[in-house]
């Protein structure tokens, strides 16, 4: 049985990580933070952990109207998203993702593109 991305990259505990990361990063980007002003980020980190672990073929699912309406009032632009995937692929590759499995994961998240650029 082969295994998913996942279970490679050691499940919720890692993918949290990497998740807290990508965060801290994405807090100090001057056209992403202030997305995150008067969030409850315990709650964004948890939701992102899901996101991003089912991304890696994890157990957590997100329908897309769900990711619709998550940020349809938020008015994201391409260059808003184009500036998440980079973040994200760097977060990523900085803990030690293979290329080729960062790949795949900012490809999926580059499919959800129309549900989260407004």
């Amino acid at each position: 049985m082969e295994q998913t991305l996942f279970q490679k990259y050691g499940g919720f505990s890692k993918v949290s990580r990497m998740v807290l990361d990508l965060y801290n990063r994405l807090l100090d980007d001057d056209d992403i933070g202030p997305f995150f002003d008067d969030i409850d980020m315990a709650r964004i980190v948890d939701h992102q952990t899901k996101f991003i672990s089912s991304l890696l073929g994890g157990p957590a699912s997100y329908s897309n109207d769900q990711i619709s309406r998550t940020h349809q009032h938020l008015a994201i632009s391409a260059r808003q998203f184009d500036i998440m995937a980079e973040v994200l692929a760097e977060t990523l590759a900085d803990h030690g993702m293979a290329s080729e499995d960062v790949e795949s994961v900012v490809n999926a998240f580059e499919k959800r593109r129309n549900l989260i650029v407004g």
